[in-house]
């Protein structure tokens, strides 16, 4: 999968437009929780620990495989942890598919992280808008997505955004038929936040925080949000 393309496909409304989609898919289709539902030829399907055993597939065929906890929380760990990466499946399904995956392009459909306030939130009807609770990783949604557009340009990785609607990933817009052509965004100087990181030592190692929340710093994360969405700003002018 080295240098590929990973289409990282969410549970929004519009996420049954893929459906549609011509086949073969440019790359590997990345299925977040019930959205293996939607596409039959799903290569991977990544969840996390409190997904009910009834919404997983029943069998799976030659070549799909299911990805846990177990194997992306350390893959998470390597990028910073989740309390700075945002402990929502859209980015956890990016930094897993960065590191365990190593693409040249990373798409996402229908994880745009907006929830109306009135009709159908997924594309099963009204589900939990996880993304929206009050969690200290969540605080800036486009800040972790700007975070990962720069760390994933930065290893060479390309991140965009499929979906046409509303959006609080930062990504730039593309299609499908583009994703061949997609080049990352050159990364500007990255020390200045990532050292601020390793000074906050906010790691979370077994993919939970509850042992670090006592000393976090919120004037010191949202510091730091402001000043990865700034540079991932800075180049997406």
């Amino acid at each position: 999968m080295t240098g590929g393309v990973v289409v990282i496909l969410g549970s929004a409304p519009a996420a049954v437009q893929a459906v549609d989609w011509p086949r073969p898919l440019p790359g590997t289709l990345l299925a977040i929780n019930n959205a293996w539902r939607i596409c039959p030829d799903w290569q991977v399907l990544i969840h996390p620990e409190d997904l009910p055993p009834d919404r997983l597939p029943g069998r799976l065929d030659p070549g799909q495989r299911i990805v846990t906890a177990a194997e992306y929380v350390p893959v998470q760990n390597r990028y910073g942890g989740f309390l700075l990466a945002g402990a929502t499946m859209a980015f956890t399904a990016g930094y897993w598919a960065l590191g365990a995956l190593e693409p040249r392009v990373l798409a996402w459909f229908g994880c745009d992280l907006v929830y109306p306030a009135t009709g159908p939130t997924h594309f099963y009807g009204t589900g939990q808008p996880d993304p929206l609770r009050a969690d200290l990783s969540l605080r800036n949604l486009e800040a972790k997505s700007a975070r990962l557009l720069l760390l994933a340009a930065a290893r060479g990785c390309a991140c965009v955004n499929l979906s046409a609607g509303e959006s609080r990933l930062v990504f730039p817009r593309s299609t499908l038929a583009a994703l061949a052509n997609e080049r990352p965004l050159a990364p500007p100087d990255l020390a200045a936040p990532l050292a601020t990181e390793a000074r906050l030592g906010y790691d979370t190692p077994t993919g939970r925080y509850d042992h670090v929340a006592r000393r976090v710093d919120l004037t010191e994360l949202d510091a730091l949000d402001t000043t990865w969405l700034s540079l991932a700003k800075e180049i997406l002018r």
